[in-house]
């Protein structure tokens, strides 16, 4: 039974004890996903989209370090879903990460659940976010900002807003998908947005519009773009705690005429760092202080422009600079000072951690290379290593949970699947081969960012410089850009069993494949079973789904029959076919000279015998047309001969 608000409060606290053994509080909330109709946040289309309690966008959340979160989840769609709560680390309990495959097989239609998210103990806190995990219900509007605030702050200010951006679609997920995934699609050019998002929250409520607009009704208790706008007074200092909540687009952010400096980058508080811009990609998070202004007689704009060099594709009517503003006075006017003279990125490795982590020695290296290619189907995919991600039939916590001592063979979770011992310390290094930036986010970990390349094949030290170890307090966040032809390193303890999800998080990239997996000490998340919810397992069974076992569903954990392989890269250069049809060619043409070369200087044939010889292959290629359309019915004949 879906708990309601009068549940017993033993029941709440036993839900939260399955991974809170020290539990100081239960923050509830109950989220029934339902599809809405008709909501139009950019003034330009209607559409449907999926929100929460029959509202959109989905509330904001806002909770305290001393509090675990219950999310109550009742599946109102007619497909599966999942919550991902980004950016948590869920320690020992895996199974509540909410990624479709991974660690769940989703919530049925008509179906509940109950998310379990030890804040409490796993000593996090900052600005992050939740969205769906399957079948790209994100994309229609399922995601929102997530807020965790400690007992005593890093940095001091007067008042705070989340800025939520976003780019939007005006068709359906599913019909983007299905054009983009498709042959007619070799290239892989990605939907590019209708439109972008810029709103604004406070604590657990979205600030309305401005006073005398007229929004469309169903998204009306929301203010967005131009009818969104911060109240500051003057002399005061803000927190901006800016969300990317995108598909694909990446953001430049700025304020005219106010400065900013960055104290938070997903979840990690750092020393103030002035910035005159902020480049936010897709899942990235950034808090910035403000301080207003202490004259009113102006009100400012606010910029978010998408980073349109990532679209293949720019449609006529799209602006991708979308402007809200700061608001001293009602009466005075907006003062836009336009665009900057040229973008630039963060640059996140140098900021500084205020608690400081050293770097342990790495004990493992892992190299992954990205890429995007068009395979053997015809289609475009997104590969780690030249192979593209197959969601398992069994998900792969599952998987650990139920091998026993297999569970260590790397082989039962299937391709892209990576097996490390418990407290290893690895290097990801990821090298990005592809022509595009890509924004890529561990799940159940922050990585230390410890190296960063230029051009990840040069001998040159100073664009591949080599890792320096023994760094004193590296940068600490759970997603990171890496633009064309760039690697990054990322040093990660391997310090929480389970199985976590590595994905570039444009989401179309991820659909096509462009993901793998760790899996963490199985043996280890072995001994937290008995607090694994049976009802994941009902889910499985009621889409059909096995539930143990490897990969495939299968007891032997190498026998991956049935498991879904490929596709594969296509094979450059000569194929069978392609060298058998070279050497008919290559024949032919030799018979065609030595037959030159005979008539010209070994023949005594006539000019006659040569005319006749020439006639008579004319007329026996007309006979030969002729008997060919003595099958044809007339009229295709005519049309054919039309």
């Amino acid at each position: 039974m879906w708990p309601s608000r009068g549940s017993s409060p033993a029941v709440l606290v036993f839900l939260a004890s399955l991974v809170c053994p020290a539990l100081a509080g239960v923050h509830e909330i109950w989220w029934n996903i339902t599809y809405v109709q008709n909501a139009n946040p950019d003034g330009l289309f209607e559409r449907r989209v999926i929100g929460v309690n029959n509202t959109w966008p989905p509330p904001p959340i806002d909770i305290s370090t001393n509090d675990s979160l219950v999310v109550h989840v009742k599946n109102s769609l007619d497909q599966p879903t999942t919550l991902h709560h980004h950016g948590m680390f869920f320690n020992s309990s895996s199974w509540m990460d909410g990624a479709e495959g991974i660690s769940q097989c989703g919530i049925p239609p008509g179906a509940e659940f109950s998310y379990v998210v030890p804040i409490n103990s796993s000593d996090q806190w900052g600005t992050y976010w939740v969205h769906a995990h399957a079948s790209g219900q994100y994309v229609d509007g399922l995601r929102a900002p997530v807020i965790i605030r400690p007992p005593k702050e890093a940095h001091t200010y007067d008042e705070e807003f989340t800025v939520v951006l976003g780019d939007w679609y005006h068709d359906q997920h599913s019909d983007l998908l299905s054009h983009f995934l498709s042959i007619a699609n070799p290239g892989g050019a990605e939907p590019v947005p209708d439109s972008a998002l810029i709103y604004f929250a406070q604590n657990t409520s979205y600030l309305g519009p401005i006073s005398g607009t007229s929004p469309s009704p169903v998204t009306s208790a929301v203010g967005f773009n131009e009818n969104a706008t911060l109240p500051f007074k003057p002399g005061k200092t803000y927190r901006l705690r800016v969300v990317n909540t995108s598909a694909f687009a990446a953001f430049f952010f700025w304020i005219d005429g106010h400065d900013m400096r960055i104290i938070e980058v997903d979840g990690t508080d750092v020393e103030e760092s002035p910035i005159d811009l902020l480049s936010v990609t897709v899942a990235q998070r950034y808090s910035v202080l403000v301080t207003a202004r202490n004259d009113t007689g102006s009100n400012w704009a606010i910029h978010a422009n998408m980073d349109s060099v990532m679209f293949d594709d720019m449609p006529p009517n799209l602006n991708p600079n979308v402007t809200s503003s700061v608001t001293y006075s009602s009466s005075a006017s907006i003062q836009d000072l336009g665009f900057v003279d040229e973008y630039h990125d963060v640059n996140d490795t140098a900021l500084v951690p205020v608690i400081k982590i050293a770097s342990p020695a790495a004990t493992k290296t892992i190299e992954l290379e990205v890429s995007l290619g068009t395979m053997d189907d015809g289609i475009n995919r997104g590969m780690f290593n030249q192979i593209t991600f197959n969601s398992q039939k069994v998900p792969s916590v599952f998987s650990a949970l139920t091998l026993g001592s297999n569970a260590t063979i790397q082989e039962a979770y299937g391709p892209l699947s990576i097996v490390i011992d418990h407290m290893e310390v690895i290097d990801i290094v990821l090298k990005n081969s592809d022509a595009g930036k890509h924004p890529f986010h561990l799940h159940g970990h922050k990585p230390m960012i410890v190296g960063r390349s230029t051009d990840y094949t040069s001998d040159d030290t100073s664009l591949n410089p080599p890792i320096v170890e023994g760094q004193a307090n590296p940068m600490r966040r759970d997603v990171f850009q890496i633009p064309s032809g760039q690697s990054i390193t990322l040093r990660v303890v391997a310090d929480n069993p389970g199985v976590w999800f590595l994905h570039c998080h444009i989401e179309w990239h991820l659909q096509a494949g462009l993901a793998m997996q760790f899996i963490e000490a199985p043996l280890e998340a072995q001994k937290y079973i008995s607090n694994f919810p049976p009802v994941l397992n009902d889910h499985c069974k009621a889409l059909g789904h096995p539930i143990s076992g490897n990969a495939a569903g299968n007891s032997d954990p190498t026998d991956l029959t049935g498991l879904t392989a490929g596709p594969y890269p296509q094979i450059l250069g000569w194929h069978p076919k392609g060298i058998g049809a070279m050497a008919g060619c290559v024949l032919a043409a030799v018979l065609g000279m030595l037959t030159v070369v005979w008539y010209a200087i070994g023949s005594h044939t006539s000019d006659e015998q040569i005319e006749r010889e020439v006639t008579q292959q004319i007329e026996a290629k007309e006979k030969r047309r002729q008997k060919l359309f003595s099958f044809i019915p007339k009229s295709k004949s005519a049309a054919t001969t039309t």
